[in-house]
């Protein structure tokens, strides 16, 4: 016997509480460029979404200050605002967007339930999970007080904005290795700080950032602090932290970018969504979809390589698509 009472509810109407499970067509979890992209195109499509934002309503890039690189906004325009723009043009055509998390999920039956907020219930012919991912951060106060002003996880993104200047990248991976290379083709100079005295990075991209004359990498040392006035100004290092030659070393920076990795915001989903060793969702190559029928992913939470606004945004429209046809075939084959 099903705990849960089975209704009917249009989108808009009054939420389900715990003792009724609200049913939708389509259900979209997360509202950064692919959840809102793939809201835009289900409303259009008449499949009437329901999107709930998570946490962080608009995802990452309400943490970006100015995006420069996304088409169609030649003057440059903020994360933010942008973020706004897209939740306005998926009302436009009808998608419901709700503030809400989800808590837990039962992809095991012909129903795809989703629980939000540990107690509403959500029952869809169809979703689109866009939960994007988290950078991660050192930990250091200085990282939240310089957020939007120096401090970066994302050097394709803001790299642009340190044209000649010197920057400092964290991390010693194939990740820090590609960011530095990549801003030395704009920045005057720039430091890799890597924690050990050896690189984890390929030897390929060991190679590119050793060939590359204006990448200084400062092996065993550890940021510990950012300082400047209206801005990162420069960087306080610990070199050999915890041995007797310790000693502090500053630094002048304009920009602090951290490569350290992404952490997808999938955890909920693993019972019934195979994602790979990081916790990326696995999606069919050239499909948004998972392991699961009905179920799609799109965005940062399933592209590990990526990680831009714009492509974000095209596999949210896949998503769309996918579930359209998806559900179409569903209903032809009743």
């Amino acid at each position: 016997m099903d705990m849960f009472k089975q209704m009917d509810v249009q989108p808009g109407s009054n939420k389900g509480d715990h003792n009724e499970t609200e049913r939708v067509k389509c259900l979209i979890i997360g509202s950064g460029p692919a959840g809102y992209t793939a809201a835009i195109y289900a409303a259009r499509a008449n499949l009437n979404p329901v999107l709930y934002t998570g946490m962080e309503m608009g995802g990452q890039l309400t943490t970006t200050t100015d995006v420069e690189n996304f088409p169609g906004y030649p003057d440059g325009i903020t994360g933010p605002q942008m973020m706004e723009d897209f939740k306005k043009q998926a009302e436009r055509f009808g998608a419901d967007i709700r503030f809400g998390v989800a808590t837990e999920v039962d992809f095991s039956g012909m129903n795809r339930r989703v629980i939000i907020d540990g107690h509403t219930m959500v029952d869809a012919d169809a979703i689109i999970i866009a939960t994007g991912a988290t950078a991660r951060y050192l930990g250091l106060e200085a990282e939240k007080k310089y957020a939007g002003m120096g401090v970066s996880a994302c050097a394709t993104c803001d790299g642009f904005f340190y044209k000649q200047k010197d920057v400092a990248v964290v991390g010693g991976g194939d990740t820090a290795a590609e960011e530095a290379t990549y801003l030395a083709g704009l920045c005057n100079k720039v430091y890799l700080i890597v924690r050990r005295n050896v690189l984890r990075a390929s030897k390929t991209m060991q190679q590119k950032v050793m060939n590359t004359k204006n990448i200084e990498i400062l092996r065993e040392h550890q940021a510990v602090d950012l300082f400047g006035e209206n801005g990162v100004e420069g960087a306080v290092l610990v070199k050999g932290k915890g041995t007797p030659l310790e000693k502090i070393v500053k630094i002048k920076i304009d920009g602090f970018f951290l490569a350290i990795g992404h952490t997808p915001n999938s955890d909920v989903f693993k019972k019934f969504i195979e994602t790979n060793e990081a916790g990326y969702i696995i999606t069919v190559p050239g499909t948004s979809k998972t392991n699961v029928p009905g179920v799609f992913a799109a965005g940062d939470v399933q592209d590990p390589h990526y990680r831009q606004a714009v492509t974000a945004a095209g596999s949210g429209c896949m998503a769309a698509i996918d579930a359209e046809r998806y559900l179409s075939e569903k209903k032809n084959n009743i």
